[in-house]
């Protein structure tokens, strides 16, 4: 098998660089049910993630993402509204090395909103890892996970394996918004963005050596 191009100082240096700057993770906060606990979640792992100086953190939350259920037929073009909308976000989405979804569980999967959401784009999910902090009852909101790592899967993300889980958090959250079980969900905070971490980083890389042809 040809061996192929080998690669240049200047490629070097260029990788080194982009390896040593911080990773841009765009976390999503998937709820937009009135009185929903997605903020308070959010903003703990927002604190959590913070102490990280290797991690540039963009916030998007779903309740201030207005972006309509009926999408164009193929090869159409949205709304000027939508059009408004998807210029925020989507570049946003495209210029993250990773991504972290908020998530709760509705009736063994996930919200729609978050669906519509990851449905309005593709190309900006692709190669890329992506983290989780699920709420819900006694599961924790897994079963809602376990449903986004096929939807994912289907976009050419990949998945990190550790997530993050917090049972009942309407009783669970201290008034500070700290999980009154806090060790416990700060170990699997820090497990999971490590992981999130070195794949951000690996595949970043290679994005920029290979672009991905997927």
């Amino acid at each position: 098998m040809p061996a192929g191009n080998p690669p240049t100082a200047e490629t070097a240096v260029t990788t080194a660089v982009e390896n040593d700057a911080p990773l841009r993770v765009a976390v999503v906060i998937g709820s937009v049910r009135e009185g929903r606990q997605g903020r308070a979640v959010a903003d703990w792992f927002l604190d959590t993630a913070t102490g990280h100086d290797s991690l540039d953190l963009d916030v998007i939350d779903l309740a201030d993402t207005d972006l309509p259920l009926v999408m164009p037929g193929w090869g159409g073009s949205p709304s000027p509204e939508t059009a408004a909308v998807l210029a925020d976000v989507s570049p946003r989405l495209a210029a993250a090395d990773a991504f972290v979804v908020v998530t709760p569980e509705y009736n063994h999967s996930f919200p729609a909103a978050l669906k519509n959401f990851i449905d309005w784009h593709h190309s900006q999910w692709q190669a890329k890892p992506v983290g989780f902090v699920s709420y819900g009852g006694l599961a924790g909101g897994i079963r809602a996970v376990e449903q986004l790592r096929l939807v994912f899967a289907e976009l050419h993300a990949m998945t990190v394996r550790d997530a993050v889980s917090l049972h009942g958090p309407w009783s669970g959250l201290g008034e500070d918004g700290t999980p009154r079980d806090a060790a416990v969900c700060e170990g699997a905070a820090k497990g999971m963005i490590g992981q999130l971490t070195w794949w951000g980083r690996t595949l970043r890389s290679a994005r920029a050596s290979h672009p991905y042809q997927g």
